[in-house]
């Protein structure tokens, strides 16, 4: 029986992508089953090479990664995916974990970061690099310091949180409330 982590990796960057290849095959517990180009060639296969876990880039040609992600896990919701980018602003977070990211970790991770964030997910973890944790700190802070925001749920939000949908509303609120990323999927079904 194959006790490797099954792993498949989407970045358009061919540099980097064969970087993330080589790093986890080196490592004794992953075996890449594959590694796309961009999602959509990637959602083409997912079910056929059946990863355990999925690196996913952002910021891919054509359909995005939270779109790929969004698709992906419709098809295959218990596969974790982890998102793998140079993004740490607000909005591509909390689109992500939206979507159904199970982490969200920034590409400059060094290689025993990566490794360890990805075995960590595999065993049930939500990695999120500290960069991104102290964004995420830093955005709560925020809600606190503004008056009646996070004081009743009548009141209308703050005029950064009007453009969230309705959905990242709840997600953030449930991190606000101190779930982790993994609990708010499940407490919200995502």
């Amino acid at each position: 029986m194959d006790q490797n982590i099954r792993l498949a990796i989407v970045e358009d960057d061919a540099g980097l992508r064969d970087t993330l290849r080589q790093i986890f095959d080196s490592a004794g517990d992953f075996r890449v089953v594959a590694a796309f180009r961009d999602a959509e060639s990637a959602l083409a296969r997912f079910a056929e090479v059946k990863p355990d876990v999925v690196l996913m880039d952002i910021n891919l040609p054509g359909l995005s990664g939270i779109e790929c992600l969004r698709r992906m896990k419709t098809a295959m919701p218990a596969t974790k995916v982890v998102m793998v980018t140079i993004y740490d602003d607000n909005d591509n977070l909390f689109q992500s974990l939206v979507a159904g990211a199970d982490g969200y970790l920034l590409k400059k991770a060094n290689r025993s970061r990566l490794l360890q964030s990805v075995r960590e997910i595999a065993a049930g973890g939500a990695p999120i690099s500290p960069q991104i944790a102290r964004r995420m700190v830093e955005y709560f802070h925020q809600l606190d310091a503004k008056p009646g925001v996070a004081q009743a749920k009548t009141q209308a939000p703050a005029p950064d949180l009007q453009t969230l949908t309705s959905r990242e509303q709840e997600v953030l609120a449930k991190l606000a409330e101190g779930y982790a990323p993994k609990e708010v999927a499940s407490e919200l079904g995502i």
